[in-house]
């Protein structure tokens, strides 16, 4: 079956009922039952149609024709043809199998195609049956792709690419998360600033292509077989102001999530919500350090509320989204606060939530590059001492969360480079990841650039590199 093809463009093809994604391939005939590979998994696509779209005009159908040759089979590197289409194969379950679109054309189709151009194609994939924990699990250890959307603040100009290196990092690539998956990672946390290109209020619209840069970078880790978190990162810090203009805020809030939430609805489970990252903690009300003890409860029920209109959002919102899998940030994503019985889990039809926070201690090695007012900062890291209060810190997790069926995601962890000692920046950022992995915690490195070298797609320090190699191979409890 012949479809015309251009070579500047990319075209996608969906599949009525099963939204598989296919690209150009050399023609050949699907495996039979009797050739299938070892480990390899059957699936079929009887009864669906093909449909060719153009990749920038997404409402354009160029070709529409039934499959002919339906059966075919996963084989071990997840690829199979269909009518002499590659289909890349993103898991299955039983003989439903769900895809992934594979974006990168074949050779004779890839000359003068940009990377934008690439991944303009969407493949929604159906949702798989997983136990909380169990899927957890599947997330191994993670990265996270800081310094870099979630940038805002002072910037010049107003374009993608300005606000996307305002922080010194260059713009992302492929080839960097090719290189992140290679390193071991299985997970990729994407903060995004999504105020830097945003609408008046009440509609507080997205800019179209800032959701679409989003969208691009989030297919990078996804067509890698990757687990993808996006947020609404710090964002200029407006979260905070939940305590003194609720509605407004709130407005705001539910103003993105909707339009996130749509946006993608369509994806897989590979794909996670994160309902904020740290700015669910409200000091004008509460803090350990002062504050009325009678506003404590108030601050919690505050970040409480705004967890369960996060949920019944996603829920409410349609596509993969009634059981999409969400992270939902602890009390200033603190480890100490988090598991306060204060703090509750927000109620979730799907069972499918996981609590976030966030570990930087001790914060004189892990925060502070120079003394500051509050604290010394320590160029070594290591002792005894030190390594055990890392499971000490970390213990009281598994006793509110895991050990109640919630997964627990380290959504950052990470220590400067800066006048550091680097064999402690080796041994802290193993020791962390390693930790939390061996108590069946998801551990997400924050890398501001001064880890993993953007440029050269290579961790900056082997050693570190080899590290987290270890811990990614080793199984998981």
């Amino acid at each position: 079956m012949r479809f015309p093809c251009n070579p500047a463009r990319f075209w996608m093809i969906t599949a009525v009922g099963t939204f598989i994604a296919l690209a150009p391939a050399a023609r050949a005939a699907a495996p039979t039952a009797g050739n299938a590979a070892p480990g390899s998994a059957a699936g079929r696509l009887c009864g669906t149609q093909l449909h060719l779209w153009h990749s920038e005009s997404p409402r354009q159908l160029i070709f529409s024709k039934p499959v002919i040759r339906s059966s075919f089979f996963l084989a071990p590197d997840r690829n199979a043809v269909v009518n002499g289409y590659t289909l890349s194969v993103y898991t299955h379950l039983n003989d439903n199998v769900a895809a992934k679109t594979v974006v990168r054309p074949a050779p004779r189709y890839n000359q003068d195609m940009s990377d934008r151009t690439e991944v303009t194609a969407l493949a929604a994939m159906p949702m798989r049956k997983t136990e909380a924990l169990a899927f957890a699990r599947q997330m191994g250890i993670g990265w996270n792709l800081g310094n870099t959307l979630e940038a805002c603040g002072g910037i010049k100009g107003n374009s993608i690419r300005d606000f996307e290196t305002a922080w010194g990092n260059p713009v992302t690539s492929r080839a960097m998360i090719d290189g992140i998956k290679a390193s071991g990672f299985r997970s990729l946390r994407i903060p995004v600033a999504w105020s830097n290109l945003i609408g008046p209020k009440p509609d507080y619209a997205i800019n179209k292509e800032l959701m679409a840069r989003v969208e691009q970078v989030a297919r990078y880790g996804l067509d890698d077989g990757m687990y993808v978190i996006i947020n609404i990162h710090w964002d200029g810090g407006w979260i905070h102001r939940f305590s003194t203009d609720y509605d407004g805020c709130m407005t705001k809030y539910r103003a993105i999530w909707s339009q996130v939430a749509s946006h993608f609805k369509g994806y897989s489970d590979h794909l996670i919500f994160e309902s904020m990252n740290e700015e669910g903690s409200f000091d004008d009300l509460w803090n350990v350090y002062g504050g009325l003890p009678n506003q404590k409860d108030k601050a919690y029920t505050l970040l409480n509320r705004i967890n369960q209109e996060f949920t019944d959002l996603v829920r409410a919102s349609g596509g993969n989204n009634g059981r999409r899998y969400l992270l939902i940030a602890g009390y200033g994503t603190d480890i100490g606060h988090t598991v306060d019985p204060d703090f509750e889990m927000p109620r979730d039809p799907a069972h499918h939530s996981m609590v976030s926070v966030h570990y930087y201690s001790p914060p004189g090695f892990a925060i502070l590059e120079k003394d500051a007012s509050w604290g010394k900062a320590a160029y070594t890291w290591g002792t005894p001492a030190e390594v055990d209060a890392v499971k000490r810190d970390m213990l009281p997790l598994k006793q509110r969360f895991l050990d109640q069926g919630i997964p627990v995601v380290v959504g950052e962890f990470g220590c400067p480079t800066v006048n550091k000692d680097p064999a402690s920046v080796v041994k802290y950022l193993s020791t962390v990841c390693k930790t939390a992995a061996s108590m069946g915690l998801v551990p997400m490195l924050w890398d501001a650039g001064n880890i993993y070298d953007r440029h050269t797609c290579h961790f900056r320090d082997p050693r570190l590199a080899e590290a987290f190699a270890r811990i990614a191979a080793t199984p998981r409890p």
